[in-house]
């Protein structure tokens, strides 16, 4: 996908665009922002942009003109959308939900030859945040000299998880929140959505397109169901016993033979479900006529939000973002869920 095709992120984009176009593109990049809001899809972008066999100059979507973008249309900008350039790659986290050391050295033995086909060799590490100690020490050496035709783009919405000697090595480019009617854009024209599902989901995606469509998956309905479950627990058991025991369903799965990192994904995906419902319940409590992502569960939204009434939906959803919080510091998915199941 060119730059000029990105939806939102026109600034970041456009600093992308000019550093291509001048060659000053540096070695090693971090891109940061939350999760799902298009970093990788940039990052693919650009490896298209410094490979294009017929690059265009004054691109642009109209608010923001390109120093040079990607024609995508030739050959390497295609085989690079396929993932079937030689000359790019992609790493991500294997089923362990990690980035293991033997990963990186093959990728860094790779970046060491000049490119096979394209203009330059690019690396995108993708959820950095989960490359393991030794594997984040491989990689700093070819940080701290890398190869004259390699860039390295890591990718993370956690960059607090990297050790400090990589994250000074990479510039960082942040990336904000989508805006609503950006999601919206998305999720109409790229994925088939109907406009009226997508500005729901929209509204409590938190600026995510990938948040709005992990709510339409399977392991969302589960994970919503799971929220729920605390939720009605919680509302009448003043027993932090009874709301511990509430919890289970919230953090199920840690302890046993998952690695820690998938049980925090887990984790994290049911707190979004337990943050979209509490926003709801907050609408219904206030009669407000904002669209509601969990409208299908009818009564059953009212009767919590009556539960949760006089201030104690709000101080709920506080609970629910410093718990996020606590899972992105790499917390105890379980103590977590206990500690959040004792504050709703």
């Amino acid at each position: 996908m060119p730059f000029a095709d990105i939806v939102g992120h026109r600034g970041a984009v456009a600093l992308l665009a000019r550093a291509v176009a001048r060659h000053s593109l540096p070695p090693s990049l971090l891109l940061t922002g939350d999760d799902g809001v298009g970093k990788r899809t940039v990052a693919l972008a650009a490896a298209q942009a410094v490979n294009c066999a017929s690059p265009r100059s004054g691109a642009g979507g109209g608010a923001v003109d390109l120093a040079t973008d990607a024609c995508g249309r030739c050959a390497p900008c295609a085989r690079i959308a396929r993932d079937a350039f030689p000359d790019v790659r992609t790493i991500a986290p294997g089923e362990t939900g990690t980035i293991a050391i033997d990963v990186i050295r093959a990728a860094i033995e790779q970046a060491g030859y000049r490119p096979f086909e394209g203009r330059r060799r690019v690396v995108i590490v993708d959820q950095a945040d989960r490359l393991l100690p030794p594997a984040q020490n491989a990689l700093l050496k070819i940080l701290e000299e890398p190869p004259a035709a390699s860039q390295f783009l890591l990718v993370t919405a956690r960059p607090d998880m990297l050790l400090d000697t990589v994250r000074s090595r990479c510039p960082r480019i942040r990336f904000g929140q989508l805006a609503p009617k950006e999601i919206v854009r998305l999720l109409t024209a790229s994925h088939g959505w109907a406009e009226g599902d997508a500005r729901v989901a929209a509204a409590a995606a938190g600026g995510s397109v990938g948040r709005a469509l992990a709510a339409a998956s399977r392991e969302y309905a589960a994970a919503r169901e799971a929220a729920v479950g605390l939720l009605e627990s919680a509302a009448g058991a003043p027993d932090p016993r009874v709301r511990i025991e509430g919890a289970k369903a919230l953090a199920s799965g840690s302890g046993g033979r998952r690695a820690p990192a998938a049980d925090r994904d887990a984790l994290r995906l049911r707190l979004e479900a337990l943050a979209s419902l509490l926003r709801d319940m907050e609408v219904v409590a206030s009669r407000a006529t904002a669209p509601l992502a969990n409208a299908d569960l009818g009564d059953g939204l009212g009767r919590l939000a009556e539960a949760y009434r006089n201030g104690r939906g709000l101080r709920a959803f506080r609970a629910v973002d410093e718990a996020v919080a606590a899972v992105a510091r790499n917390a105890s998915p379980k103590v977590v869920a206990d500690w959040l199941a004792c504050r709703l």
